[in-house]
C-alpha cells in the first residue's frame, strides 16, 4: 500500500468520527477521521502504510454497526480547473423528456 489514507464506504449515518477513530486505532496510530455527513462514507488516516494496510486486512467486510465496511486505500481527489462546476443534470439535455412548461402549467390546472 502506498499511502496511509484509507476510504471507509457502507457506514451507518450515526456513526460518529470518535466511534470510527476508536475503531482502527485497534491497528496503528490514527491520525485523522473524516466522516462526509450525509453520504455514508468516510477517510481515516493512519500514521503509516503498513498500519493503514493492517486496519484495511482487518476491517474490510467486517460489521459494524450493523453494515459491512468497504476499505479502500484513498484515491487523490480529481483536480477539476478553477470554476468548473459538475452539471447538475448528471448529462441530461435541458428539459429532455419532459414536456414544454407551457403545457406542463395548463395541464396541471386540469386536476
Amino acid at each position: 500500500m502506498q499511502g496511509s489514507k484509507l476510504y471507509v464506504g457502507n457506514l451507518s449515518y450515526s456513526v460518529t468520527n470518535e466511534e470510527l477513530g476508536e475503531l482502527f486505532s485497534n491497528y496503528g496510530e490514527v491520525r485523522e477521521v473524516n466522516i462526509i455527513e450525509g453520504k455514508g462514507f468516510g477517510f481515516v488516516e493512519m500514521s503509516n502504510p503498513s498500519e493503514a494496510e493492517k486496519a484495511k486486512e482487518g476491517l474490510d467486510g467486517s460489521d459494524f454497526e450493523g453494515r459491512t465496511l468497504k476499505i479502500e486505500e484513498a484515491r487523490p481527489p480529481r483536480s477539476r480547473e478553477r470554476g468548473e462546476r459538475r452539471p447538475y443534470n448528471r448529462g441530461r439535455q435541458r428539459d429532455e423528456g419532459r414536456p414544454p412548461r407551457d403545457r406542463q402549467r395548463r395541464d396541471s390546472r386540469r386536476y
